[in-house]
C-alpha cells in the first residue's frame, strides 16, 4: 500500500467518505463515528425565515465577522414522479416532508454548530410543464456555456435540494427520510416523505444525481488522495479549500438582501447557479511558485507586497482586491498575469459583489472538484461575474492567454452547469409559475 494511503482513517475523513457513498449502511457507520446528540427542531415553525436562502443568522462567525459555512454538503437532483402538472395533494406531501425535517433538526445549536439547513430549487425544465410562463422579472435561463473554452453538460432536473450541516450523519439521515428510505430522523417520526412525488433525477450524460462535498479547515488536507492533486500532499492543514486560500470574506460577498428577488410572486426568493468543476492542481502546487499562486488567485499587487500570510486569514473580512480592479489591463500588459478575484472585483455594486457564494470542494468520482454554488437576484448577475472572470478583454495582452496566467482558469474545468429558482419558503413545494 502506498505510504500516503497507509494512515489510519480520521473521523472527519470517514464522515466525508460516508456522505459520498450514501445509504443506510453509510448512515449507520457515520452515526457510530459522530454521535451528534442533536436536540430536535422547533415545534412552532412560524419564526423560521421567509427566505429559504437566509442561512447567515444560523451560521457562526469567525474573529473577523466572516460567516463560517457548514462543513458537509449534499445536493440531491430530483424529478417529479407524476404526469403533467403537480397536484395540490403532491404539494401538501412535499411541504409536510420539508416541515418534518424542520421539526426534527435545529438550524443551529447552542455551541454554534449547524444542525441542518436546506433549500429546494426548481430548474427551467420544471416550469416548462405549465402553460403559463414565469414572470419576466424572474431571470431563469437554461444553462449554457459561458466561455469559448468550455462545453459543460447541462443539468436539467425538475428540482435540486441542497442540504448542509456540520454533521455528515445529519445529511445522510435527511436524505433517507426525504426519499422514503427511513421512517424517522433524529428520533422524530416523519409525517410525510417525497416517495411517489419526487424520484432521483435521470440527468443528461449519466450525470450523478447526488453530489457531495465539504469546506473547512483540515478537510481538504485529509481528502487530497484523489485525481487532480499531486502525490506530494501539498494542501495545508490550515486550508479550507483545495486551492489553499481562504474564501467567503464577508465584505467580498453579496448580502442576502442583495440576492433576494424584490417583487412579483417570487418576492423573497432568489436564483441559484451550480457548476460542477474538476480541479487540476498538479501545476498549481508542483510548478507554480507561491508568488504566482497569490498573483493569480488575488492580484499581482498582493503578491508584490507580500500581503497574504498562510491561507490569507490575516486579510480579515475582505480580500482587499477592490483597489486592484482598475489595474487589470495594466497588470496583464506589464506583469503578464491577472488575478481571479481582481477580475471579478470589476462586477460590484456599492463596493460589493452581486453574487453570494456557497461553494464547496468535492471528491465525487475520486476527482478533486468544486461545486460552485452561487445565489443571485438574477442569473444575469452570475453571467456578468463569469464573463469578468473569463478576462476576455485582457486575453490578448502579452503573456496572458485565454486561460494561462488569466486568474485560475487553467486549473478548473467546468463539467456540468444548472440554474434554479429558489422560491420563498411559503411556495417552495412544487410551485406554479405564479407561485
Amino acid at each position: 500500500m502506498p505510504p500516503r494511503r497507509s494512515r489510519g482513517v480520521s473521523r472527519r475523513d470517514f464522515v466525508k467518505a460516508a456522505v459520498a457513498i450514501g445509504g443506510a449502511s453509510a448512515l449507520s457507520a457515520c452515526l457510530g463515528r459522530e454521535d451528534p446528540d442533536l436536540p430536535g427542531g422547533p415545534d412552532d415553525l412560524s419564526a423560521l425565515p421567509d427566505r429559504q436562502h437566509a442561512w447567515n443568522d444560523a451560521l457562526a462567525t469567525d474573529d473577523h465577522g466572516n460567516h463560517v459555512p457548514p462543513r458537509h454538503h449534499l445536493l440531491l437532483y430530483l424529478d417529479y414522479a407524476g404526469d403533467g402538472t403537480p397536484t395540490d395533494d403532491d404539494r401538501d406531501t412535499v411541504e409536510t416532508a420539508l416541515r418534518s425535517l424542520e421539526h426534527a433538526y435545529p438550524r443551529s445549536t447552542d455551541d454554534g454548530d449547524v444542525g441542518l439547513l436546506f433549500t429546494v430549487g426548481y430548474a427551467p425544465a420544471y416550469f416548462e410543464r405549465f402553460d403559463e410562463a414565469l414572470p419576466e422579472r424572474v431571470d431563469l435561463p437554461a444553462p449554457e456555456p459561458l466561455a469559448p473554452f468550455e462545453d459543460p453538460t447541462p443539468d436539467e432536473p425538475d428540482a435540486v435540494v441542497h442540504l448542509a450541516s456540520d454533521y455528515g450523519s445529519v445529511l445522510l439521515a435527511a436524505e433517507e427520510g426525504l426519499l422514503g428510505e427511513a421512517t424517522e430522523v433524529n428520533g422524530r417520526e416523519l409525517d410525510a416523505t417525497f416517495e411517489g412525488v419526487f424520484e432521483r433525477a435521470a440527468l443528461a450524460g449519466d450525470g450523478p444525481n447526488r453530489r457531495t462535498g465539504f469546506i473547512g479547515e483540515g478537510l481538504p488536507a485529509e481528502n487530497q488522495d484523489v485525481t487532480g492533486i499531486p502525490d506530494s500532499e501539498p494542501v495545508s492543514e490550515d486550508s479550507p479549500l483545495y486551492m489553499g486560500f481562504e474564501s467567503g470574506f464577508e465584505k467580498t460577498q453579496a448580502t442576502e438582501d442583495r440576492v433576494t428577488i424584490d417583487g412579483g410572486p417570487f418576492a423573497g426568493g432568489t436564483t441559484q447557479h451550480v457548476s460542477t468543476m474538476h480541479l487540476n492542481l498538479d501545476q498549481w502546487y508542483e510548478q507554480d511558485t507561491r508568488y504566482h499562486r497569490e498573483a493569480t488567485m488575488f492580484c499581482p499587487a498582493h503578491a508584490d507586497e507580500d500581503r497574504i500570510e498562510g491561507t490569507g486569514e490575516n486579510l480579515g473580512d475582505t480580500s482587499g482586491v477592490g483597489a486592484c480592479a482598475a489595474g487589470v489591463e495594466e497588470d496583464a500588459r506589464e506583469k503578464g498575469v491577472v488575478g481571479h478575484a481582481q477580475k471579478n472585483a470589476r462586477v460590484r455594486e456599492d463596493g460589493r459583489p452581486v453574487i453570494l457564494r456557497r461553494d464547496f470542494d468535492s471528491t465525487d468520482g475520486n476527482q478533486a472538484g468544486l461545486h460552485f454554488l452561487a445565489l443571485q437576484q438574477a442569473v444575469s448577475d452570475f453571467v456578468a461575474t463569469r464573463e469578468a472572470m473569463n478576462g476576455s478583454d485582457v486575453a490578448d495582452e502579452a503573456a496572458v492567454g485565454q486561460r494561462a496566467n488569466n486568474g485560475i482558469l487553467q486549473y478548473i474545468n467546468v463539467r456540468r452547469r444548472g440554474n434554479y429558482l429558489l422560491p420563498p419558503r411559503e411556495s417552495r413545494a412544487l410551485p406554479t409559475p405564479s407561485a
